[in-house]
């Protein structure tokens, strides 16, 4: 027996045996070569997908945490500038209220400067009701919890002012409708 015969017995192929690719192809079809490429052409395919998706994301991600930044950015500036239109509103009334001031060192006629304080408050209380300021009343109505802070109870007078509003000492105030101000108020007990 030769060398090449033992080596075959030993190992099942000889040593210098090369498999005939040609040959598999021919009996399956197809190669485990050719069977690699497609799986890998795949999972090439996915993992450019993949990329790309992680790429939206990251910008998708970045765009609205920009949004969030320049939403905020607004919302503060909104704030800081929403009070604008109010005060431009009452400068006028400031300016009437420093000429009344000026006016009391050589006013004489106590009468003039009373008027003058009122033209003052009317025009306060109109630029107010301009920009949506109402005032609550609440004298001798039913104590109402959402709209009144009751300060204390008294007896009431008479039975039917038991459990309302005998006194205000201070106003309640809507703006828009919404309470932005409780009444403070003495209840009849």
């Amino acid at each position: 027996m030769t060398e090449k015969d033992q080596d075959i017995q030993a190992n099942g192929q000889p040593e210098d045996f090369i498999p005939n690719i040609n040959a598999d192809e021919n009996q399956s079809g197809s190669t485990h070569l050719n069977d690699a490429l497609p799986e890998e052409s795949e999972l090439e395919k996915v993992r450019t997908e993949l990329d790309e998706l992680r790429k939206k994301y990251l910008l998708l991600n970045a765009d609205f945490d920009n949004f969030k930044k320049r939403n905020a950015k607004e919302r503060i500036e909104l704030i800081n500038t929403a009070n604008k239109e109010v005060i431009i509103a009452l400068l006028d009334v400031l300016d009437d209220s420093e000429r009344a001031a000026k006016q009391m060192d050589t006013a004489t006629d106590v009468n003039a400067l009373k008027d003058g304080v009122m033209l003052v408050f009317n025009k306060l209380h109109s630029v107010l009701q301009a920009k949506g300021l109402k005032p609550m009343d609440s004298l001798q109505q039913e104590f109402d919890a959402d709209l009144h802070d009751a300060i204390t109870e008294i007896p009431a007078p008479a039975d039917e002012l038991k459990g309302k509003v005998l006194d205000v000492l201070q106003k309640g105030y809507y703006l828009n409708d919404k309470i932005i101000r409780h009444a403070r108020v003495v209840v009849g007990k």
